[in-house]
């Protein structure tokens, strides 16, 4: 398969993203967090551009081989924190809106706000958003595994 954009995007496009991804970065989440809530959300939405770019950047910060492959079975692992298991599924019910699931619900809010003060859940839930949108692009123009950006 190939991508069927070649082109380079604008640069008032790449100027809205950059503003975007640092207000992400003045969140005060630990960016090791972030990458693996980036995963994830990839991993369902079955982008693997943004899987394999997430993979490249998160072990480019230290992050282990044994937790990035577990990432899809977080669950059932015993290598993440309490914090980053609620990332995580804050993750997940922010991404399978389209599932038919219930999204976030309270109990999962909860458990995230437990841990990360407001603007720090404030820049999860951007950093959702900002990677679905990022697969769904991916996904219409096709785009190919094999670039970090």
């Amino acid at each position: 398969m190939e991508a069927r954009l070649k082109s380079t995007v604008s640069p008032d496009v790449m100027n809205a993203v950059q503003l975007l991804h640092k207000t992400v970065q003045a969140g005060g989440v630990d960016p090791l967090l972030l990458e693996l809530v980036h995963l994830r959300a990839s991993q369902i939405n079955g982008c693997s551009p943004c899987a394999f770019a997430g993979v490249a950047s998160a072990k480019k910060q230290g992050e282990t081989e044994e937790r990035l492959h577990s990432v899809v079975t977080w669950r059932e692992t015993p290598f993440f924190t309490e914090p980053e298991r609620a990332a995580l599924a804050l993750a997940e019910a922010a991404t399978r809106i389209q599932d038919g699931s219930t999204g976030v619900t309270d109990e999962i809010w909860d458990a995230a706000a437990a841990h990360f003060d407001e603007k720090q859940l404030s820049a999860i839930v951007l950093h959702i958003a900002m990677t679905n949108f990022f697969n769904r692009i991916n996904h219409a123009i096709r785009e190919q595994a094999g670039r970090t950006w």
